[in-house]
């Protein structure tokens, strides 16, 4: 088999692990029990070793088109095989909102159906645990197969019977029309065991009990403006992303995915950054998801009890809370179309990015603000992370981009520190909370001073990336949607102008699609280019919306922009972080961030837009 395109993906899950399912029907990437646990299937990341899950049409049937559609406001996913002499639907699922008691608790299901008239299918289920690492035993059933290892176990309840392959087992079957038969993948654990075939019956209630949870849990979303089903999709996504026990939201699904075919860009991203907080309570909260927000502000409450001991924060964790993230490289991996190294683990998590304390504190403002006054014990942890941004935002640091070429006074991480202080001091006036206000006062309009002296450019009639740069930075877009300037100020509408320009002319727009910065004049200590970033292009779209207030033309910009940019998203409605020149995806997928920028940008478009009628 061939890599598939990272587009050609969609998901499911449980909120604790996803399966990414491709177009023909392979699942090539899961990790089990957990996000962040070493993969079971892992051939997205090395074609020949790295393990799948595949069921798909024989050869022999030349099947002539292949379609992937999501049952209606579910994550439940259909992959439809159509062939001269038939249909056929894969439909994949993990049951939701099972007791861990229940049958069902962490399976995956696999429900096969010919739809029209006749159709083989190819099975094949050869796992490899710990990333490819770890070898098996593979041991035939009477219902199925297990697949065994010191660390973990799996098994593989069928209707068919397995043959033993090198890796695992296969099996082929024909399918007349209305004819079913069904796969189920679930890990051995004490005290639940199969061992035994799984009923039609139970398979159809938990499928039915699925599209039910997914359906109610939608119907809480109180977006009804312009694009409803693409906001819808990507509450959905970030549902799938969500880590259930904690609340945590991961970045990503995946890791190593590049974000240049061929180049060193590949991150881990199953983990929980800080800076997504802000983005995330606000996109939550604007439409109504408000018990997702709560659970995620709750997680961001138990970090903040975990500060260091100078009173800083750390930029990401696991998603259970954990500190250390030791990152380390899979050498025996070839990558994602030959893209090296495979990485597991984050090394950027004990770098210093001084613009998460203001990503932070906005979004605690924000959820005081539209949500549940906060308790006086988070006060307490707030007070010493604001005291720490006084004492701090002079340093240089590696910034919002995570760079490895060196601490820079990077203008976005001013900005957010001036939210930082801004934030601390909105609180503690609205809740009448103890805090040392005048020396805040103090520091945040040294802050905004320094940073109005030193981010701009007069030549370039720009805010730059970082004191005394020439070059660029999507993350400056940022400038008016946190109150730090009015966007119809005349240096934001002029960075808002450069900004918007094609790269040579010294912007980073290109086609309607933004770079986050322009690798060939921002030495970030990397190799190779990466395409735009998606979130860059979604901040385009608000920072337009909002200067539409001033100037209808930027509005109109902003709705054309934002409608081009949807459709760059997958056949399922989905974005992994970037897309290249091609307009293929690229980066880990799907992607937290560029889901909420999607949300927010949709709904301060909308609403900006006005009344249909």
């Amino acid at each position: 088999m061939t890599y598939q395109a990272i587009e050609d993906y969609g998901i499911i899950g449980n909120m604790h692990s996803v399966a990414l399912v491709g177009k023909n029907g392979s699942i090539d990437w899961l990790c089990l029990p957990r996000f962040d646990s070493p993969s079971v299937f892992g051939s997205i990341l090395d074609d020949q070793k790295g393990g799948r899950f595949l069921v798909a049409p024989t050869e022999s049937c030349n099947a002539t088109a292949n379609k992937q559609f999501y049952w209606p406001e579910t994550n439940v996913l259909v992959t439809r095989f159509v062939s001269a002499d038939g249909v056929g639907e894969v439909v994949d699922f993990m049951p939701v909102g099972i007791a861990p008691t229940d049958q069902g608790y962490h399976w995956l299901i696999r429900r096969i159906t010919c739809v029209r008239g006749t159709m083989p299918f190819r099975i094949e289920c050869a796992p490899a645990f710990d990333y490819a690492r770890s070898a098996h035993a593979t041991e035939l059933k009477n219902y199925g197969a297990t697949f065994t290892t010191p660390v973990l176990g799996l098994e593989l309840a069928a209707q068919t019977p397995l043959a033993k392959t090198d890796n695992g087992v296969a099996a082929e079957i024909t399918l007349n029309e209305g004819e079913t038969t069904y796969f189920v993948l679930r890990e051995i654990t004490d005290h639940l065991i199969c061992n035994q075939q799984v009923s039609p019956e139970r398979i159809e209630g938990l499928f039915l009990h699925t599209i039910n949870y997914w359906r109610r849990w939608i119907s809480k979303c109180t977006y009804t403006g312009r694009w409803r089903e693409m906001v819808h999709r990507s509450a959905l996504a970030l549902k799938l992303l969500t880590y259930e026990p904690t609340g945590a939201i991961v970045a990503a699904a995946t890791t190593s995915l590049p974000e240049g075919i061929g180049g060193e860009r590949n991150w881990d991203y199953r983990f929980t950054w800080i800076r997504d907080a802000a983005f995330t309570i606000y996109a939550l909260m604007r439409i109504g998801l408000t018990e997702e927000a709560a659970q995620f502000m709750n997680w961001i409450e138990a970090r903040t009890h975990e500060l260091k001991p100078d009173g800083s924060l750390q930029l990401m964790y696991g998603i259970d809370g954990r500190h250390e993230l030791t990152e380390e490289t899979l050498d025996h991996l070839d990558g994602y179309k030959g893209s090296r190294p495979v990485r597991i683990g984050n090394g950027a998590y004990d770098q210093l990015q001084l613009d998460i304390t203001g990503e932070l504190m906005d979004s605690v403002y924000l959820y005081n603000k539209y949500g549940v006054p906060i308790s006086y014990d988070l006060w307490t942890q707030l007070h010493r992370l604001v005291d720490w941004v006084c004492a701090n935002w002079q340093r240089k640091d590696e910034g919002i981009w995570e760079v490895r070429g060196g601490q820079q006074h990077f203008v976005y991480s001013k900005l957010m520190c001036w939210v930082a202080l801004d934030r601390g001091i909105r609180l503690a006036d609205k809740r009448s909370f103890p805090s040392n206000r005048e020396r805040w006062l103090q520091v945040r309009d040294e802050i905004y001073r320094d940073a109005m002296q030193n981010g701009w450019n007069e030549q370039l009639q720009a805010f730059v990336q970082s004191y005394g740069s020439d070059t660029l930075d999507a993350a400056n877009l940022l400038m008016p949607l946190v109150f730090f300037l009015s966007p119809g100020d005349p240096r934001m509408i002029k960075t808002l102008q450069a900004t918007n320009r094609p790269p040579s002319q010294g912007g980073l727009t290109s086609g309607g699609l933004v770079y986050r910065y322009d690798v060939t004049k921002s030495p970030d200590g990397l190799r190779g280019e990466e395409g735009t970033l998606n979130i860059c292009t979604f901040w385009m779209v608000e920072a337009m919306t909002r200067a539409g207030a001033a100037d209808p033309a930027w509005l109109e910009e902003a709705r054309l922009m934002f409608e081009q940019m949807l459709g760059y998203a997958n056949h399922l409605g989905l974005y992994a972080e970037e897309t290249g020149t091609s307009g293929e995806a690229l980066g880990n997928f799907p992607q937290a961030f560029t889901h909420l920028a999607l949300i927010s940008a949709a709904f301060n478009l909308d609403r900006a837009l006005g009344s249909r009628r």
